[in-house]
């Protein structure tokens, strides 16, 4: 079916093509009754003007885009509706690109970014982006990195500290006397992860007796979970890590259900900790404890941020913003 145009409405309006853009972008320059005379032959046509063109023409595209690493986990999920607050209330809409840990995927979401000319990116990396971002600010689309920082110190960010996150978590199971702890976590190359990691090492070094496992996994789902909970269970009691801390929450779920499932009590044989606080953590079937991110205030900080350095008004206290874990305790760790 032809899409109709312009030409077709100045065709049944009986005008030129000129008056029907005037009476349709800039009414104020042609007479009231060319204008309904217009509006109402777009109606019957069912004309719908082609807004990203006009948006492009005036050297706008109207667009903020946004890459996260996997919007399956709430917790990214959120950090999107975070930003699309902030955009919808500058009236601007974020076109959202899903890299479901796949640095590939990543790349080509920043490249199409270039081509439609969003007004401004906003990155959670999963993989090494220098020369794209680079491409992107030499175009003159700003970057603020979400849940990440630059350590070149060139792009603004906000992010949260790992560290002290994985710390909190670890030191939480050695206060409720575990001393065989056990990190499971998606691969090294996650950033994130690492410093997490490295968090609960720093907690474990401070407790005498205390040991640390790291076990990884490609995937945190609930189902991988699930298969390291029940690998977990077999192993006998004196090898089975006391305490658990996860690096997401759909990943401690599964471990919850996998140890229950291999005939592990949660948490008198084994305590497990999560990482983000998803809504699902409080209503699980054991309420998982976790430490939370503000997913959804990260990302509309970081939009925030954004759009003042597409409107110039960025201050320099609009740098960066590092936002501070808090440990929420539900029954599995408490006895």
């Amino acid at each position: 079916m032809k899409r109709v145009g312009i030409r077709d409405v100045a065709e049944r309006a009986g005008v030129s093509i000129s008056t029907v853009s005037n009476a349709l972008n800039r009414p104020h320059m042609v007479s009231e009754r060319l204008v309904a005379r217009v509006r109402s032959a777009a109606d019957q046509l069912g004309y719908v003007p082609l807004q990203a063109a006009q948006a492009l023409r005036a050297g706008r595209s109207g667009l903020l885009g946004m890459t996260v690493i996997n919007i399956a986990n709430p917790f990214f999920a959120d950090m999107v509706a975070g930003a699309e607050d902030a955009a919808s209330a500058a009236g601007l809409r974020v076109l959202v690109g899903n890299s479901s840990d796949d640095i590939a995927k990543e790349r080509d979401h920043l490249e199409l970014f270039e081509r439609v000319q969003v007004e401004g990116a906003l990155v959670s990396p999963f993989g090494p982006l220098a020369p794209w971002l680079d491409r992107l600010r030499g175009r003159g689309i700003p970057v603020v990195l979400v849940d990440a920082v630059d350590d070149a110190g060139e792009l603004p960010s906000v992010s949260f500290d790992d560290v002290a996150g994985g710390r909190l978590a670890a030191e939480h199971l050695l206060a409720t006397g575990r001393r065989r702890l056990a990190f499971v976590g998606a691969r090294q190359a996650v950033r994130q992860v690492r410093e997490r990691l490295e968090g609960a090492r720093q907690a474990v070094a401070a407790c005498p007796g205390a040991t640390i496992e790291p076990i990884w996994t490609e995937r945190t789902t609930s189902a991988r979970g699930l298969a390291f909970g029940e690998q977990l269970a077999a192993r006998p009691p004196a090898e089975r890590p006391d305490g658990l801390v996860a690096s997401n929450d759909h990943l401690a779920i599964g471990l919850v259900h996998g140890l229950i499932a291999g005939g592990v009590r949660v948490p008198e044989d084994v305590a497990v900790v999560g990482y983000d606080d998803i809504e699902f953590a409080a209503i699980a079937a054991v309420p998982l404890t976790s430490v939370r991110q503000p997913a959804r205030e990260m990302g509309r900080t970081a939009a925030e941020m954004l759009l003042a350095r597409i409107s110039g008004t960025a201050g320099l206290d609009l740098t960066d913003v590092v936002y501070q874990p808090e440990l929420i305790v539900r029954a599995s760790t408490a006895r």
